[in-house]
């Protein structure tokens, strides 16, 4: 199994990446550009020719940039000013050869930047975000179609939904559907999200990223401590364990039915993703399991769960799952077994 790994601007990171360059299918990465917008809070801005350059430093052999934002303000779409601008980055890219596909959620502007820029679209593969929710064939062929109907290239690489890494048989089926009908695709699963089963929080907050890029005022994180996830984590706790994760130990199980898997995260930092992509490589993990999630930072500020005491064959009693929580104990035992909370001077101890 390779891996599909974030890039962000540090250089130990990288080079540590670099050493392990043959463990990887693929790198992703934003733009950090003011009014270029992906599906992730901005955190620094940086001169595109200054992290053009940088990319050039990474020796993985796939690069993919994220223009995956839900949706846009109206002058992305119509503002041939703003579609030039993106038009030139795109060239500069590929001039550098430092992209070779790009992943978007947003149909109306991957077909504006179609239009805008035949050249540049006719040498770039489109990918389906994840958040597009692949989890069927038939919608899987649907963004096919779509994305043949501009100038961009059919992608080489498809990220199926994480809901399928609970649902053995569908994830089967369309696994095998893909690859019948598409033997030279590679098929790629997300690992370390780890946020709800199905969120029913996460279309809208992919929205409220999207606001707050065309300057609405929104507090995301304390909406989602009051009102959303982080509330439902501490409500029962023992709900992390229905999130779609696949676990260090788990990697082998998934090899029939995916090439790839990758690891997100690139808003948490390089000491983050270096454990994360570590574990990853080793198979392993020892310490607290939320450590490795991305969407479960808040949580693991006071919940602990130690990987290394959850059973060998927890991956089994995960994938036959009922979800009829109310005739089953099994998570909540585990987190009385695995889990502890943490104490307030250990949660005000820690960095960050």
């Amino acid at each position: 199994m390779l891996f599909n790994v974030p890039v962000i601007p540090d250089e130990k990171f990288v080079e540590y990446l670099n050493r392990h360059v043959g463990s990887f299918y693929a790198c992703h990465f934003g733009l950090y550009c003011a009014d270029i917008d992906d599906c992730r809070h901005r955190l620094q801005f940086i001169e595109t020719d200054r992290w053009i350059d940088f990319l050039s430093s990474v020796r993985i052999g796939r690069k993919f940039l994220l223009l995956n934002s839900r949706a846009h303000a109206n002058q992305a779409y119509l503002d041939q000013n703003h579609l030039r601008k993106v038009v030139k980055i795109l060239r500069s890219m590929l001039r550098a050869k430092v992209i070779d596909a790009l992943v978007f959620s947003d149909a109306y502007y991957l077909q504006a930047l179609s239009d805008a820029g035949a050249d540049e679209a006719s040498e770039l593969q489109a990918i389906p975000s994840i958040n597009c929710i692949p989890d069927t064939y038939g919608r899987i062929a649907a963004q096919l179609e779509f994305i043949a109907s501009t100038r961009f290239q059919l992608p080489r690489t498809l990220l199926l939904d994480r809901s399928l890494n609970r649902r053995p048989q569908a994830l089967k089926e369309v696994s095998s559907l893909c690859r019948k009908a598409l033997p030279d695709v590679k098929i790629e699963l997300l690992a370390n999200e780890g946020c709800l089963y199905n969120c029913p929080f996460k279309l809208t907050h992919d929205c409220h990223i999207s606001m707050l890029h065309i300057g609405q005022t929104l507090d995301t994180y304390r909406i989602n401590r009051e009102l959303g996830c982080m509330r439902a984590f501490q409500q029962d706790p023992s709900r992390l364990f229905k999130s779609p994760f696949i676990r260090p130990e788990d990697v082998e199980a998934y090899e029939p039915y995916a090439d790839v898997l990758k690891l997100c995260g690139r808003t948490l930092g390089p000491a983050f993703l270096t454990r994360v992509v570590n574990a990853y490589l080793e198979r392993n993990y020892c310490g607290n399991l939320l450590d490795l999630m991305d969407a479960m930072e808040g949580t693991a500020r006071w919940l602990h769960v130690s990987n290394e005491l959850l059973p060998a064959d927890l991956l089994k009693h995960l994938l036959s799952c009922s979800r009829q929580c109310l005739d089953c104990s099994y998570c909540r035992q585990l987190i009385k077994a695995c889990a502890k909370k943490k104490s307030l001077h250990e949660v005000l101890s820690e960095p960050g």
